[in-house]
This record gives C-alpha cells, sequence and structure tokens, in this order.
C-alpha cells in the first residue's frame, strides 16, 4: 500500500548491515525453496544479490545462517542453519516490539504527512 508507514529496523555491524528486512525475507524464501536461485526469484533479487547478501550475513556472524551443497546431478542447494532460524526469529520479535515503541510516534507523523 503507498500510503502505509513503517519502520525498518536493521542490525548494523560497523558500517554494514548484519540483518534487516531484505536479509530475512532472503532467509524465509531459502528456508521455503531450498535454494538461493529459487528464492531470488521468488522475491525479485538477482541471484548475484542474493548470493552477496548469503555471503555477508555468513560473515557477520560467528556461525553461518545458510548452509550451501555445491551443484551435482540433482544441483545444489541451500539450507537456513538452525542459528539461521534463531536470528529470523529473534529479528521479527524485535520489529514488533519496535513498531510497539514508536506506536503514538508514528501516528504523529501520519498525522502530518501527506497522502
Amino acid at each position: 500500500m503507498a500510503n502505509s508507514k513503517s519502520i525498518r529496523l536493521r542490525v548494523m555491524q560497523g558500517d554494514a548491515i548484519a540483518f534487516g528486512p531484505g536479509k530475512a525475507a532472503l532467509l524465509l524464501a531459502i528456508h521455503q525453496s531450498g535454494s538461493i536461485s529459487a528464492a531470488a526469484r521468488a522475491i525479485g533479487m538477482s541471484y548475484r544479490r542474493a548470493w552477496l547478501l548469503v555471503e555477508a550475513m555468513n560473515q557477520c556472524f560467528k556461525s553461518p545462517l545458510v548452509a550451501t551443497a555445491t551443484g551435482g546431478a540433482k544441483g545444489g542447494g541451500a539450507q537456513v542453519t538452525p542459528i539461521g532460524h534463531e536470528i529470523i526469529a529473534r529479528y521479527q520479535a524485535m520489529q514488533i516490539k519496535a513498531e510497539a515503541a514508536v506506536a503514538a510516534d508514528m501516528a504523529y507523523f501520519d498525522a502530518l504527512m501527506a497522502g
């Protein structure tokens, strides 16, 4: 919806976005499809961009969030690791808390914004 207002939570590590809404969407799509390529297509992202985001996530955390298997007769694959699932759940909980914490401020912005 064009008129909907929202906040977008990002977890930063230095200047890098360690985790945010795009990476959360990518992880969920990888979980559903079992493939970085299929996940990228599902969320309208290039394979290269998806691969770079997976590499960035795996480097930002002590344990990888996505495990990959090299292609072969049955093709490759990817799966979200247990820590990846924990990160998704924690991020979603943080997003809900952040939205609740700024609800009054968002109502103020909403009243003053065009559209």
